[in-house]
């Protein structure tokens, strides 16, 4: 945080008294231990114990005298506990295989022993002259005789232990598994599989700044489009090793059908797969997937004896599958009930099912998005953080299974996420305001309980300048739809307006950064003071694409990155111009990732209303990007190249007639660095003056080094400065004079 500590130093541990006190740093002779008893982990179902994986080994924790008893001691890593549903044995994953641990004796049981195919098959008898002349030898030959009985002996010995050990399942040369869940009573385990694209292609992103001295490769990702790798989701029965292969497609309203049934829709694939837990009782559990074409989402329950599936919801997006909380959903405890958030109406809302497909409906609604779902953990009511009331906070609430009794516990501006006690007594609260980090309160778990502060984040020095709560507006946009905007005042800085506007872009797309809460662009956040107090009014866009404004916001960018979100910029820059008194002029716009991305496309597409800009780690060439989050918008660049080239800035640099920052890390495994060499040339070969670029050999697509967004955001201001701080400034080469402010 701002003012904290140095950015090259390890992340510290404190504690403080729930009863009270200040927070005290955790000496490094105890973090080991401390880390034991803080560690995430399972909660048995009367809630006196903890298991959890640490460092690979497997530890239980009374959680009433915080006494710990470690369970493993092992060179291999022991991860992914989980209790039985008797509590007194604790299911782990070990070598790709799930172990049973009884708790009282120690024992540890293999459920599973899935391998690498083929299977290996049973040689066959001899036939025809084999066959006589084995018969012959054994009648001939007391030897071989005496030597078959005892093969035979210990052939059936080997089988007698075999059979008190899991039965082998075998998976294809060319798949794996990625996750293994077995169920509360062991007797069922859901095998989360994926079958390896054959032929993909990654990109290899040369590390230039090396302890060796020699340039370096890191394999990174492949690009949009190419072969990508098969879920695949199964029920292993462990008593037999049976595994059957699910095959979630709705082949009729209402139901679906295990491997054996069919239910494909002609043409679909599955591009994920989720198995997202079991019943109390471990007899049924709950799968949601997603289409390979991103439009399609189903939920389903399975039958762990039978792989038998049931639909229980279906939801199609002519754009694609999306929002906050796409894939919450789980059971409500001690019901054959499951709970899950759905975008049926526009906004992201909980909804619940019974197991049979029966009982549908909507547990809350409104023009406002539910944006997490837990249960407390004495396991009799929902909490909640949502943005009802406005989309520019974020509130906890509790609610009835049933969906009645929804209480706000929170109230008041900016962003509030909360962790009850396992008492249910108190709550941990982090809350953040548009001009304060998140710190972390302590409150009573009830409506309007006074939150206490624990920590102070920033230093003194940080925390003595006036920063701003910026003043959200709303400006119209052609369509009629009212967009949301930060605005930072040269006046609020007690600056006089040079005149000149500011626009930035957040990078994500799908993020929100107009709200009443501390920003993940904080350090934006502060160089929006630095331009106020230069002159410069600066306008933070929640453009078209951005989070927290439902469904059609979300999607209004689909097949055209470029379009409505670049259009909501040249709006506000007529807003700019009519009630702020913005020389059109004078316009400047910069962002980061795809923030990078939309200036250039508005330099490139708008040249007449933007005159300067700086793309940070931007995306060029949408077609060089990856592929989950491209394809959602834009489809597959060889089955929609028209959303690809008309999204994608590379393509317009011939209308370029500005000034241009082009800012990229050299080690980007995120957006390459690859991009922006391809763009600087096809500005080269075009002639393009007025644009320049700097690089970053040691930063990846988030800079680490202070020194490295110290040198970008000097040359961002210099930029404005030397093109915008006043009329007819455009030398290249010199500083405009500009107000001296603070």
């Amino acid at each position: 945080l701002p003012g904290g500590r140095p950015w090259h130093e390890s992340p510290r541990l404190y504690r403080v008294p729930a009863a009270g006190g200040e927070p005290q740093e955790v000496p490094q002779a105890e973090a080991d231990s401390v880390a034991l008893l803080t560690a995430p982990g399972a909660v048995s179902r009367d809630r006196r114990w903890r298991v959890s994986s640490v460092q690979g080994d497997l530890y239980l924790v009374e959680r009433a005298t915080l006494k710990v008893r470690r369970l493993t001691d092992t060179r291999e890593a022991e991860t992914s506990p989980a209790f039985s549903a008797s509590g007194n044995a604790v299911f782990f994953q070990m070598g790709g295989n799930v172990f049973e641990l009884e708790l009282a004796q120690g024992r540890i049981r293999q459920l599973t022993d899935i391998r690498t195919g083929p299977a290996p098959r049973d040689s066959a008898p001899p036939q025809g002259q084999r066959a006589f002349l084995e018969a012959q030898q054994e009648k001939l030959f007391e030897h071989i005789r005496v030597d078959r009985a005892r093969r035979a002996r210990e052939d059936s010995l080997r089988k007698a232990q075999e059979a008190r050990r899991p039965q082998p399942t075998y998976l294809a040369n060319n798949e794996r598994v990625t996750n293994l869940v077995p169920n509360p009573t062991g007797t069922y385990v859901a095998v989360q599989g994926v079958r390896q694209a054959q032929g993909a292609r990654n990109t290899m992103v040369p590390a230039w700044i090396t302890s060796s001295g020699y340039t370096e490769p890191l394999n990174s990702r492949s690009k949009v489009g190419d072969v990508q790798n098969e879920p695949r989701l199964g029920v292993l029965e462990v008593s037999t090793g049976q595994l059957t292969w699910l095959d979630p497609f709705p082949a009729e309203a209402g139901e679906g059908r295990g491997s054996g049934g069919g239910g494909r829709q002609a043409g679909i694939r599955l591009a994920t797969i989720v198995f997202a837990g079991w019943n109390d009782a471990g007899t049924l559990g709950l799968i949601w997937s997603r289409s390979a074409d991103n439009k399609n989402r189903w939920i389903y329950t399975v039958e762990a004896a039978t792989g038998r599936l049931t639909l229980l919801d279906s939801l199609h997006d002519e754009a694609w599958i999306g929002g906050p909380c796409a894939s919450c959903l789980g059971w409500i405890p001690g019901q054959d009930r499951v709970w899950f958030v759905s975008e049926a109406t526009g906004y992201a809302h909980l909804y619940v099912s019974d197991a049979d497909g029966t009982g549908r409906r909507a547990l809350t609604e409104g023009p406002w998005e539910v944006l997490s779902v837990d249960i407390l953990e004495d396991r009799s009511r929902f909490l909640l953080h949502t943005n009802e009331g406005s989309p520019f906070d974020q509130h906890v609430f509790t609610m009835n299974f049933d969906g009645s009794g929804r209480t706000a516990l929170t109230s008041g501006k900016g962003a509030f996420r909360a962790t009850a006690s396992p008492d249910g007594r108190r709550m941990a609260v982090i809350h953040s305001r548009a001009n304060r980090p998140e710190e972390l309160f302590v409150a009573d778990f009830r409506p309007g309980a006074p939150l206490r502060q624990v920590t102070t984040s920033p230093t003194p020095e940080w925390l003595s300048f006036p920063w701003l709560e910026p003043e959200i507006v709303r400006f119209p946009a052609r369509d009629g739809v009212m967009v949301p905007a930060r605005i930072y005042r040269p006046k609020d800085m007690g600056a006089p307006s040079n005149g000149a506007a500011v626009l930035f872009v957040h990078g994500a797309g799908y993020l929100q950064n107009v709200h009443n809460f501390w920003s993940s662009y904080y350090r934006e956040y502060m160089f929006h003071h630095f331009l106020a107090a230069n002159g410069y009014t600066v306008l933070d866009v929640d453009y078209r694409g951005s989070a927290g404004y439902g469904r059609d916001w979300r999607t209004a960018i689909y097949r055209w990155m470029g379009g409505k979100d670049l259009s909501d910029y040249t709006d506000a820059v007529s807003w700019l111009v009519r009630e702020e008194g913005i020389d059109p002029g004078r316009i400047g716009i910069y962002g980061g990732s795809y923030g990078g991305f939309l200036t250039l496309m508005a330099l490139f597409t708008e040249p007449e209303v933007f005159k300067t800009g700086a793309a940070l780690r931007s995306v060029t060439d949408w077609a060089h990007y990856n592929h989950g989050y491209t394809s959602n918008i834009l489809n597959l660049p060889h089955e929609d190249p028209e959303a690809y080239e008309r999204s994608s800035p590379i393509y317009f640099a011939e209308n370029f007639k500005g000034h241009l920052l082009i800012a990229h890390g050299m080690v980007d495994v995120n957006v390459h660095f690859s991009d922006v060499v391809r763009l600087a040339q096809r500005l080269i070969e075009l002639g393009k003056e007025n644009w320049e670029m700097a690089v970053y050999p040691v930063e990846d697509h988030g800079f680490v080094t202070p020194s490295g967004w110290t040198d970008e955001y000097r040359r961002i201001f210099e930029l404005f400065q030397r093109t915008l701080s006043r009329p007819g400034c455009t030398d290249n080469y010199g500083l405009c004079p500009a107000w001296g402010g603070r």
